[in-house]
């Protein structure tokens, strides 16, 4: 019985104030949709960090004409000099350091150059000569790239040593803001759909402020007195936390998992599977978020 009545009062409360659930569920889908898509990001970059770390490269790249460093004052490297460094590279002395090592001429770097920018308005204005030859080093441990730098970047023939974690690290930086946009978005959201909880359960415990008075006359508990207006304000909030998940889900599946999956099919992006661990995690803060804003404005407005 007492759970029927719980149950009538619950629908009875929702009906009521429709519009203002419906306004509840929207809000609560929007800020739960930026906290879930800052979490996407997050879960990305550890994706993608795990994935290129792993791949990345130095590059010793060797001088040419238009040099400018102080170890190219002789001018382009010498047959010599890139032997040297061949030799130095693939040395017992860097063997703990070095895993592999590619080399590259100036023709094949204009190939690369040409297949990168293929779009460009100044590709066919670049020759082999004014690209540098390099030696491409896949490391053991990433970490180690300064034991490259500092024993190759001085070196005759050097031009510069370059580690492709810069560049990976600024990408990784433009990401890392982003999913801190996404969260301080997220938090105005929650806000708003806190005060709106507040709002719709204050309005709710006004609508039924005679049932209410009843029940505390024939001596209804706290818990049964309240527990409408709480699973009121849960209710809505776990619809609208369902909403954000499918979203997410959605974004993950058709956004991330096909089109740019296709188009950049080098790149490893998260899977469905890791979407669906933030369900959960999304349910439950809708559920508290509104429990908690439920409860604190029934202890005002609502006297048992």
């Amino acid at each position: 019985m007492r759970l029927a009545f719980i149950l009538s009062e619950i629908g009875s409360g929702l009906r009521r104030n429709l519009s203002m659930v419906i306004s509840v569920i929207l809000v609560t889908f929007i800020s739960l949709t930026f906290v879930g898509a800052a979490g996407l990001l997050q879960l990305q970059i550890n994706q993608m960090k795990g994935y290129w770390y792993d791949r990345v490269q130095v590059a010793v790249f060797l001088c040419v004409e238009n040099s400018t460093s102080p170890s190219c004052a002789a001018g382009p490297v010498t047959e010599e000099q890139r032997d040297t460094i061949r030799a130095m590279l693939e040395s017992e002395a860097f063997t703990p350091y070095v895993a592999s090592v590619e080399y590259e001429s100036q023709d094949e770097a204009l190939g690369h150059f040409k297949d990168q920018f293929a779009n460009s308005p100044i590709v066919d204005s670049v020759t082999a000569d004014q690209l540098p030859e390099s030696f491409r080093v896949n490391l053991v441990d990433p970490e180690k790239y300064e034991v490259i730098n500092e024993a190759f970047s001085s070196l005759p023939g050097v031009d510069i040593v370059s580690d492709q974690r810069e560049l990976l690290e600024k990408v990784f930086s433009v990401m890392n803001r982003a999913s801190l946009g996404a969260l301080l978005v997220a938090g105005v959201m929650t806000v708003c759909a806190i005060l709106l909880i507040a709002t719709t359960i204050r309005l709710s415990a006004f609508s039924r402020r005679r049932e209410t008075g009843i029940m505390r006359l024939v001596g209804a508990s706290k818990a049964v007195i309240q527990l409408p207006f709480i699973l009121e304000g849960v209710i809505a909030a776990v619809v609208g936390a369902l909403l954000a998940s499918g979203a997410l889900w959605g974004m993950s599946r058709f956004v991330i998992g096909g089109w740019l999956a296709r188009e950049y099919p080098e790149t490893a992006f998260i899977s469905d599977q890791q979407v669906l661990l933030l369900v959960p995690a999304l349910i439950l803060l809708g559920a508290l978020l509104a429990g908690v804003s439920s409860l604190l404005t029934l202890r005002r407005y609502v006297k048992v």
